[in-house]
């Protein structure tokens, strides 16, 4: 009997190569439910609990970080990437497996540079508008690249993998359940404040600033404030977790976001079809700007810089756009024409065909050893 499909991830560090990764498993065991998943990851990023929570297999490897600039650290790369990719190569083989996905990340680049001492095939997709180095390297020799933004690599412009709670969620039809679950009344506006996985902080003191007139303006407000962070105080109409780990119903609840710009983020707003202020991450190479400019230039967000952020323009700017519903409306739809829902599902297939591929160039391989 032929041998279900093996495909490896290449994820680690951050929740943002994470997340999709672990999306598209779901889509592909979705295709094949008797698919087999490995991911490879850091020794000490969120994957060590994000992708056993998900039921999926974690091998670890050294995550080899690359210096920004000259310095004596460039002459012990070298050696720490070549002992992590021969940790990946001896994974890959001992899994058999048939295709590595990678979204980036130093943790990735050791699984991608094994793909080239096994026959597997390669595919890597960059979500961000400016291409992390681990994903450079990897496109001169992957079998497929898929970018989020055009520009970023040489590759076929697809949406990330999103979860089927997200990619499938009406916000209209969940709205009441989703004020219940949070504590939330019915009625009037909901602003939803996150900054990713760990918080934000200086949107969390703008937050704190702004909180007293946006509740006096009758402005609930749902505060994902980050594990890392001071737990907020509790007043009447706020509602403030730690950890947002039901996002389908923060964005059922919420007619308007506030938040960072992170790919994962923009591409989850938009295929919802939430009206967000972004304030983009103020450190980097500032591809998070980047990232929010397409909704942006769409009408389906706003976007202002982490300096420019104060309570007063936080307050004047939710007011104005909660207590209009035509434009918020207006903005919703233009969102959603951004997003894209079934990225996981085109992905999951295109990954498909190119295990398939390998499996068949390796099956012809062995024949003609025997």
């Amino acid at each position: 009997m032929t041998r279900p499909t093996h495909v490896v991830l290449a994820a680690g560090g951050t929740a943002g190569h994470i997340e999709p990764a672990l999306n598209l498993a779901d889509a592909l065991t979705a295709l094949e439910p008797d698919i087999q998943i490995t991911v490879i990851g850091g020794e000490h990023g969120l994957e060590s609990t994000l992708v056993p929570a998900r039921g999926y297999e974690l091998r670890s490897v050294p995550a080899v970080a690359m210096p920004r600039k000259l310095s004596r650290d460039l002459f012990s790369v070298g050696s720490k990437v070549r002992r992590a990719t021969k940790q990946s190569k001896q994974i890959l083989r001992a899994v058999d497996a048939d295709v590595v996905v990678g979204f980036g990340g130093y943790a990735a680049l050791p699984a991608y540079l094994a793909t080239r001492k096994v026959s597997c095939g390669l595919v890597i997709h960059e979500a961000n508008a400016k291409a992390g180095l681990a994903n450079k390297v990897a496109a001169r020799f992957a079998d497929q690249v898929f970018v989020s933004v055009p520009g970023s690599l040489p590759g076929t412009i697809l949406g990330l993998p999103l979860r089927a709670s997200i990619a499938e969620l009406d916000r209209g039809a969940l709205r009441i359940q989703a004020r219940e679950f949070f504590g939330l009344r019915l009625d009037g506006p909901v602003l939803l404040v996150f900054g990713g996985s760990q918080g934000a902080q200086h949107i969390n003191e703008i937050v704190a600033q702004s909180l007293p007139a946006l509740l006096e303006l009758g402005i609930q407000v749902l505060h994902g404030y980050g594990p890392k962070n001071q737990a907020p105080a509790q007043l009447q109409g706020y509602a403030a977790v730690s950890y947002l780990d039901r996002m389908d119903l923060a964005y059922a609840a919420a007619d308007l976001g506030l938040t960072r710009a992170g790919a994962m983020t923009v591409a989850e707003v938009s295929a919802v079809g939430l009206p967000t202020i972004f304030v983009p991450l103020p450190i980097g190479n500032g591809e998070q700007k980047i990232n929010a400019l397409k909704m942006v230039n769409a009408g389906g967000a706003v976007v202002i810089d982490n300096a420019a952020l104060t309570a007063e323009w936080l307050t004047h700017t939710v007011a104005s756009l909660v207590k209009d519903s035509a434009r918020l409306e207006a903005m919703s739809q233009a969102a959603a024409r951004t997003g894209v829902q079934d990225s996981g599902l085109q992905l999951a297939q295109e990954v498909l065909r190119i295990a398939r591929h390998h499996r068949a160039l390796k099956t012809h391989d062995e024949r003609d050893d025997s």
